[in-house]
């Protein structure tokens, strides 16, 4: 979805006039911001558009995170997808439930003396992340194609005794 998408979109729920007036700028640029720039002139370049150039140009995140946080929410970054195909789900599955498990006994440590510091809370926090990363990198394997091809998983060899 593009920027003007997003804002024409968030205007179904709130009032143009009103955004203008508690920005102290016109009605007419707005509504502008609603509309795809173009060469004639309609359209204008919006706050999403400009926020987008300030975090390109000074490649600071914190911008992102700050106002993350200011909406109630935590920014985490998408994997970086890699052009393989066939990757193995079952690995991919196992990297997952790992990074889950790891989590739970990061808790578990840190919680054995009945309380957790904020040094402890900074390595779930990390530990978290990486596995919402390791998530987000399966299902977007998923959304490509990548994990079209499970071939089902052939029956058992029986065991041999050594008795």
């Amino acid at each position: 979805m593009k920027s003007h998408e997003v804002i024409k979109e968030a205007f179904k729920r709130s009032s143009p006039k009103e955004v203008a007036s508690e920005l102290g700028i016109s009605l007419s640029l707005v509504y502008k911001w609603a509309q795809e720039p173009s060469e004639t002139g309609s359209g204008s370049k919006n706050p999403l558009d400009r926020l987008l150039e300030i975090i390109r140009l000074t490649e600071d995140q914190r911008l992102i995170d700050w106002l993350c946080e200011k909406c109630g929410g935590y920014f985490v970054r998408n994997p970086q997808t890699t052009d393989e195909k066939n990757v193995e789900v079952l690995p991919a599955t196992n990297e997952i439930i790992s990074d889950f498990s790891n989590l739970l006994s990061q808790i578990s440590k840190a919680a054995e003396d009945d309380s957790i510091t904020l040094d402890e809370a900074a390595q779930i926090r990390a530990q978290w992340d990486q596995l919402k990363g390791h998530g987000e990198g399966f299902v977007r394997c998923c959304e490509h194609g990548d994990f079209t091809k499970m071939e089902k998983a052939s029956p058992p060899t029986p065991s041999k005794t050594l008795y």
